[in-house]
């Protein structure tokens, strides 16, 4: 199958990117404008895969798509390209608009011209907005979406029904709970604290540290994408869930011991505007119709992770020497604004 995959070189789609020229005998397509969140160094080593062709572009460039959809003779699109970052669709959601609502829609319908067969729509449960200290998200809980980021996926999301329900367009949704794993951008919460904890830096964690999130390794991540993209029903919506609820701050100081650290570089930050307090994911329907289930306990994901982070410091270090360096001071540094914190 000859497969797009928009957004590939950022964490999540490089890892999927990884999980199909190792396990498939699938061509793989990679649209990535290459942001700040998009490295290449992420796929390093397969550049001379027969299988695998890079291609450096804007999903909102209208014929650039339609030419890779046709040239490449594409059957399946996996849209991974995003802005994601919260903290930054705060600080100026124009291009969360443009992206990931405007870019979706270009993809959508230029897939649909181009006759793709399966299109999967790589989304998120922040659509859903905020849980009390009870229940879990279902497929059919109601958007609310309470970030800007958040509303643009959610946009993104009403488009993907739109072209199914009208066009009878085989598009399939997905919605995850948050990642970790390898090659995840240091600006996030767990990389960006082990990072920080190696340069004895503090580690910046929203209001009272008290928000919930369920925890998702990125190989099971991947492993539910593809099963989707495979097995999943058009007009269908999937949720993917780590089912492991963590409260933020017993997350950071669980890392603060594995890193041998002072629970002392913990700094309590002004919390940020909109921040959602509890994300917990039913994810029966995909365990149930697709035979998926996480395979990584959290233990077992954080420890790998750390020690990736541990074994490529170079990775991370260039990265944060880069523009990333004068985002954080202004977020989170002595001067910034305090908009936020710890990322979630």
């Amino acid at each position: 199958m000859n497969i797009l995959v928009t957004g590939g070189a950022g964490f999540i789609g490089s890892n999927y990117v990884r999980l199909l020229l190792e396990g498939s005998g699938d061509r793989v397509v990679n649209l990535d404008l290459l942001t700040y969140a998009g490295n290449l160094a992420n796929l390093a080593g397969y550049e001379k895969d027969p299988r695998y062709r890079f291609v450096r572009g804007d999903i909102c460039d209208r014929e650039l798509v339609r030419g890779i959809l046709e040239d490449e003779k594409i059957e399946a699109v996996v849209h991974f390209a995003a802005e994601s970052h919260v903290d930054r669709s705060v600080e100026g959601p124009e291009i969360f608009i443009k992206t990931n609502v405007l870019g979706t829609e270009i993809l959508l319908e230029e897939s649909r011209a181009a006759g793709v067969e399966r299109f999967v729509m790589v989304s998120t449960d922040e659509v859903y907005g905020s849980l009390g200290d009870d229940g879990q998200f279902v497929e059919s809980t109601p958007l609310a979406p309470n970030s800007p980021y958040a509303a643009s996926k959610a946009s993104a999301d009403l488009l993907c029904r739109a072209f199914f329900k009208t066009f009878d367009f085989p598009v399939m949704v997905t919605r995850c709970s948050n990642n970790y794993g390898p090659f995840q951008f240091p600006e996030k919460l767990i990389p960006l604290m082990i990072a920080n904890a190696l340069e004895d830096k503090p580690l910046p964690v929203y209001g009272d540290g008290l928000n919930v999130r369920d925890w998702l390794y990125v190989g099971d991540h991947c492993l539910a994408v593809d099963a989707v993209l495979r097995n999943g029903v058009p007009g269908d919506i999937y949720n993917i869930g780590g089912c492991n609820e963590m409260r933020n701050l017993d997350l950071v100081r669980m890392l603060v011991d594995k890193l041998g650290k002072s629970h002392d570089l913990i700094t309590f930050v002004k919390d940020r505007p909109g921040h959602d307090r509890r994300y917990a994911i039913d994810a029966a329907k995909i365990m149930t119709e697709l035979d998926w289930k996480p395979d990584v306990d959290f233990q077992t994901g954080l420890s790998r992770t750390v020690d990736w982070y541990l074994e490529n410091r170079v990775w991370w270090e260039e990265i944060r020497s880069g523009d990333y360096t004068s985002y954080y001071e202004k977020m989170y540094g002595d001067g910034g604004r305090h908009t936020s914190g710890g990322p979630s």
